[in-house]
């Protein structure tokens, strides 16, 4: 059933306080999941490091991490949408200067992600969820079968943009994670830049790609409030994170045994591995967030100090995706400790790992300072014309 559109749902305020706990942490899961994702691809070589370790970890990876953590964004961007929405709504503006301004959240977040990989690292996902914005942000007023539809339509070139290139490795008798470093070599500021906006308009054409399927299932998600409202949801929750986990490990096991040459497939077989995992990687994202849903559901009703600074996290998880990025080119770049030779797959998950816990230490320093986070104040100053509505 179609959320009415005339009547904005109620959603969790602006404020730090008063929030949904589950979404936030899910924003502060997801960027576990992306420090995994991305962090192995600083160092030259994955298999530097004991051989054991590496296949445990780079295992992991696959079941868990590699293409799940961008689905899983994905599908709390478009979440986040509706929330907006909702909110702008609900003050009593309409929809036209509604779309206006998520429109311009968006053009907003594609400059804040040009910025980001011409200057830091030549790895974003903001300019390319800031494009879906602009893009999808007509699909709120959609009927649920159009969100579900064109999700499943947006699955094929999304799927095939990664399995190919997954495909390609597995021929080639190379590993799913490509050897070679996105740190700088020996090429100086001026080449890294210009070469970084050279790649910037393609790399932002896939991305949006492969995003849209995860965002329009978020907007369908949101407007159920399904993460605003776990306890409510469930029996839905619990169902739903079984069988999309359980769909995503069977479509990841494959390229696991293929990973770690037990299995070695050839002809339709091997297409079929390639093309299977990225697909169900998306059901994984899914699974992921349902299953920190559920967890919200027991730390809503004895708090911890983890549970806020995680929230905390969650809330500024912009900012902190950005810190990354700042943790990364000073450990791996040969401007910072130029550790890209030094490390395989074990120690990079350990780099994310060690910049996750420190991510959650830093939003809990600005939660105490009733701190909002600086990418998240930059973006509302950008996108809102009416200053006096910018929180902190």
């Amino acid at each position: 059933m179609a959320t009415s559109l005339q009547t904005p749902v109620p959603s969790a305020g602006t404020a730090t306080t008063g929030r949904a706990l589950a979404p936030d942490l899910a924003r502060g899961g997801m960027l576990l999941a992306i420090a995994f994702a991305h962090a192995p691809l600083f160092v030259t070589n994955v298999d530097r490091g004991p051989a054991w370790l590496n296949d445990f970890i780079t295992s992991f990876h696959m079941l868990f991490v590699n293409n799940h953590a961008r689905p899983m964004f994905a599908f709390l961007f478009g979440y986040a949408l509706v929330q907006l929405m909702n909110r702008q709504l609900a003050k009593g503006n309409d929809w036209v200067p509604t779309r206006k301004l998520l429109r311009r959240r968006g053009f907003w977040l594609i400059a804040i992600g040009f910025v980001h990989l011409a200057i830091l690292v030549p790895i974003d996902i903001l300019a390319a969820y800031g494009l879906s914005a602009v893009l999808l942000v007509g699909f709120l007023r959609a009927k649920d079968s159009t969100l579900l539809w064109v999700a499943g339509v947006a699955l094929v070139p999304a799927t095939f943009s990664v399995g190919w290139i997954t495909w390609f490795a597995l021929n080639e008798g190379a590993s799913t994670y490509a050897k070679g470093s996105v740190a700088a070599g020996s090429a100086g500021f001026v080449e890294l830049f210009v070469s970084r906006v050279m790649v910037f308009p393609p790399s932002l054409i896939a991305g949006v790609i492969l995003v849209i399927p995860g965002v329009l299932l978020g907007m369908w998600a949101a407007r159920r409030r399904v993460l605003d409202e776990p306890e409510r949801h469930r029996s839905f929750l619990v169902r739903a994170t079984i069988v999309t986990g359980a769909v995503s490990l069977a479509g990841s096991l494959p390229l696991v045994l293929v990973d770690l040459g037990i299995w070695s497939p050839t002809g339709i077989a091997l297409w079929v591995v390639a093309f299977v995992q990225p697909l169900t990687g998306y059901f994984g994202g899914m699974a992921l967030a349902g299953a920190i849903a559920l967890v919200a559901i027991a730390a809503a009703r004895r708090q911890g100090r983890l549970t806020t600074a995680i929230q905390a996290l969650g809330q500024r998880s912009m900012s902190l995706y950005l810190f990354q990025s700042v943790v990364y080119v000073a450990v791996f770049f040969p401007y910072g400790l130029g550790l890209q030779d030094d490390l395989g797959m074990a120690g990079a998950t350990g780099v994310a790992l060690a910049t996750w816990v420190a991510s959650i230490l830093l939003a809990e320093l600005m939660r105490k300072a009733n701190y909002r986070g600086p990418a998240e104040i930059l973006l509302r100053r950008l996108a809102y014309r009416d200053r006096r509505t910018v929180a902190k």
